[in-house]
This record gives structure tokens, sequence and C-alpha cells, in this order.
């Protein structure tokens, strides 16, 4: 039997195994989207570190108590400890309550929200690296400000060192554990709600 990530992560209970079992197709899914981010067949693009280091940056802004938040952190220690320590306190200093962003479209600009940009100082950007350093703060757009990702944002990417199929694998590793967190919280809740 394979390990399923989000049993691990969410501390799946016998009851909420049977629930999740009834919607097997999306267990598998999940579970090959994971494999495919994080055990892929090559690190060419995207370095096995580079990825256990975003996931625990984007998924450590959600919260110091967020159970998939402590999951990647570990494993971050774990790949590279030195960066992971500089990268889940950014994580923790950038952590706001959003979305916010602008609205190009008429009749939606009631709806702008303005809030903290993030970009990490010169000091973190020679720990972690350009490279690091500019995916951190495109993690923090596309979890923040995703309406705002323009060109702009990607050169600046492209500028530090990133390919085309980096950035797309950097998005999908975002895009992956903003599902995979809300999934965790559901089942939590549901967890809880079983106990009560």
């Amino acid at each position: 039997m394979t390990t399923d990530i989000v049993d691990q992560i969410a501390g799946v209970t016998p009851e909420l195994d049977a629930l999740r079992r009834r919607r097997p197709v999306t267990r598998e899914q999940l579970q090959a989207s994971f494999d495919a981010l994080f055990a892929p067949v090559s690190t060419t693009e995207v370095s096995q570190a580079e990825r256990e280091l975003i996931a625990a940056f984007a998924t450590r802004l959600a919260g110091d108590d967020d159970a998939p938040g402590r999951f990647y952190a570990d494993r971050a220690l774990t790949a590279d400890s030195q960066r992971a320590a500089v990268v889940i306190a950014e994580a923790t200093d950038a952590a706001v309550a959003g979305p916010f962003g602008s609205y190009t479209e008429a009749g939606l600009q009631a709806e702008n929200t303005d809030g903290e940009r993030y970009a990490p100082s010169a000091e973190v950007a020679e720990v972690l690296g350009d490279r690091l350093a500019a995916a951190l703060a495109h993690t923090h757009l596309l979890v923040f400000r995703p309406r705002e990702s323009s060109a702009d944002d990607i050169q600046r990417l492209v500028d530090a060192g990133w390919s085309a199929d980096g950035i797309v694998t950097l998005s999908q590793l975002v895009s992956f554990l903003a599902f995979q967190q809300r999934v965790v919280t559901g089942l939590t809740a549901l967890q809880k709600g079983i106990a009560a």
C-alpha cells in the first residue's frame, strides 16, 4: 500500500478514510500530483531542495499552526536546513490575510484591495540565492495577489535563472499546495465534527 500524503498530513481517522474512499479517483489524482511534483522524473529545472523550500514557504504563509505548513517545513529542514530556517522565518513574517489586488475589469473596482507585497531583503537574497529569492517573491504573489501576476513578474524569474519549464513547475507547485491545504483543512474540520 502506498502512502497517502493527505492522510498523513491530516491524520485521517478510519471514519474519514471511509469517506475519502467514496472518491477514489480524486484521492488517487491528488496523490499522483504530489508524486509528480515531489518525486519527479527529473529535477533538472527545479531541484528537489527548491521544491521543498518553496513548499515550506507557500504553506507556511497560512500560519504556524497549519498542518501542511508544519509538514512541509519539516521536509524543507531535512532537504536544506540552513536555507529552510531562513525560508520559514520569511514566510512567518510575510504571512498576511489576503488575497489582495486590483481588478482591471469595469464593475469590479469596488473589490480592489491593497496589501503587503513581499520582496526578500538583499541579505536574505544573499543567503538564499537570487533564484530562490525570486521564486519566493513569485510564490507570495501567486498566493496573495494572483490577479496582478504579469509578464514583468515572469521576467523577474527569467532574470533570476528560471527556465520556462521551471516557471511552469513553480506555478503548478503553488497551485497544488493551495488545493491540498484546502482539502486538509476540510478533512480536519470534518474530523473535529465527528469527534464532537
